[in-house]
């Protein structure tokens, strides 16, 4: 298949370059290492205050790429507005409380709570359910709509709450027997950009060993290793649970170039420029190549294209350069987009998703290393993706191609771990350009001195022709590949 499509490819190709003749490798120079460093160190720097989602950090980096973006010459992507506002709700844990039996708990001493897996308000049950692994076969059979549920930690695997959850229990307690309380108390729940839940979470909580005593009595031992059908006990419980929602807000940051003859048609290009921020002692997370790599790509890229366009070779489907914040915290910005477009998504060929590429995989141990790219997903949705990212690679760039997160198996989950995921989901091709984590990843040391910004540019590079040929060919790319399900 592939054999007979390439010759069919090269042919549309031919005919586009046709109607505008240009070398697009004119262009593809001008994004250079020296300009991708500039960029970086500031995007990089310790003025952005690493970056963090709804923080000043992430706003500083949003107008400086809005600024970028107007000086190149883009046209505002958001109905006359370069950044796509979107808000963003948070559950805080106000305070928490546990009895049994009359006898008061502490929370975060004896017990504690998520804001994203609690329900605000009191709970009182007159019987607990107790499952040990030694009677997790009977959940089947046993009542527990409703219910308080007690299980044990060897017990509380995987499987095990899936089908405790599947009974629709009204709450679980997971017993950890060597509960410590912890140093740093989890208050605030992640963000997210729907404040309506399509479902409740079911209220979980992890109690000490004493907090199951005082349920089980002197039915303790014999509860941990009970076989049958399990079995309630009587214990009068009582949890109260009071949480606030924050309401924040943060931006992406759209930036559109036009097209000629297919101007109704769209190639996303895209890469988050948020990450993990600051924190105590003013610590910053930097985030150079996660993903300020991508970021100052996006930009670089733009000025390429926009200078084929002043010279009357622009593409001839629109553009759109997004850079997303949101990421870090759950891919929202991205989300958020596939939820409010401001193009259609029907009419998006595919997204060019750029999430670290300024870096080298110190775990590859096959092939050139100093000349490698992931390319993910490239094998998914589209038919048309491979043989157009392998042609204008073998003509322009030459690099390795390393296709090791393509694996359904991929322990990783690369895949659906970045904001291409949000465009996949909906049936938009997409290709995924990563250079694999390493020992900076996540942490303070991910600065800008560690880049490799040679390398970078070849992949910057890469995925400019990738995007040339994508916004130039006759044809949108077809859309012939199921979405692989996700698995976690």
């Amino acid at each position: 298949m592939k054999r007979i499509f390439l010759p069919v490819l090269l042919c549309g190709s031919l005919v586009a370059l046709a109607q505008k003749p240009a070398k697009p490798e004119n262009y593809a120079k001008t994004i250079t290492a020296a300009d991708l460093k500039k960029h970086l160190y500031i995007v990089a720097g310790p003025e952005m205050e690493g970056r963090e989602t709804a923080t000043e950090g992430q706003r500083k980096a949003a107008a400086y790429i809005e600024n970028e973006f107007r000086r190149i010459g883009l046209e505002p992507g958001n109905n006359g507005s370069f950044q796509q506002m979107y808000p963003l709700f948070q559950d805080s844990l106000a305070g928490a409380s546990l009895e049994v039996d009359g006898q008061a708990f502490q929370l975060f001493n004896d017990f504690s709570i998520s804001p994203a897996s609690s329900l605000a308000g009191t709970f009182r049950l007159g019987e607990v359910v107790a499952i040990a692994k030694s009677n997790a076969d009977g959940i089947a059979t046993a009542d527990l709509a409703g219910k308080m549920v007690l299980v044990f930690a060897d017990a509380a695997n995987q499987q095990t709450m899936q089908a405790i959850r599947a009974k629709g229990p009204a709450a679980v307690m997971i017993l950890s027997p060597n509960y410590k309380a912890p140093a740093q108390p989890t208050r605030k729940g992640r963000m997210v950009v729907q404040q309506f839940a399509k479902s409740l979470p079911l209220q979980q909580i992890t109690v000490s060993e004493a907090v199951a005593k005082a349920i089980l009595k002197d039915n303790f031992e014999a509860a941990k290793t009970a076989t049958g059908a399990p079995k309630a006990y009587p214990a009068q419980v009582a949890l109260t649970v009071d949480k606030t929602t924050i309401k924040h807000e943060s931006s992406n940051v759209l930036g559109v170039l036009p097209g000629a003859d297919k101007a109704d048609e769209y190639l996303v290009i895209t890469a988050h420029y948020d990450h993990e921020g600051k924190r105590e002692g003013g610590v910053i997370y930097y985030g150079a190549d996660d993903d300020g790599s991508g970021t100052v790509s996006v930009i670089e890229l733009a000025e390429a294209f926009a200078k084929a366009k002043k010279e009357g070779r622009g593409p001839r489907r629109s553009i759109l350069f997004m850079t997303v914040s949101g990421e870090e915290r759950g891919l929202l910005g991205s989300e958020y987009y596939s939820m409010h477009p401001t193009y259609p998504l029907a009419k998006t060929t595919a997204n060019l998703n750029i999430d670290m590429i300024g870096r080298i995989d110190p775990k590859r141990t096959v092939g050139d290393s100093t000349n490698y790219v992931y390319v993910v997903g490239d094998d998914k949705l589209s038919s048309d993706l491979r043989p157009i990212s392998e042609a204008v690679n073998k003509k322009f760039i030459k690099m390795e191609l390393d296709y090791k997160y393509n694996d359904p198996d991929d322990k990783e989950f690369i895949y659906y771990r970045s904001d291409h995921y949000n465009f996949a989901k909906n049936g938009v091709p997409i290709i995924f350009y990563f250079n694999g984590t390493h020992a900076d990843y996540h942490k303070p040391t991910d600065t800008p001195d560690k880049i490799n910004y040679n390398l970078m540019e070849k992949r910057a590079r890469l995925v400019f022709h990738t995007a040339w040929e994508m916004a130039n060919r006759n044809d949108m790319l077809k859309r012939d590949r199921e979405l692989p399900a996700l698995r976690r």
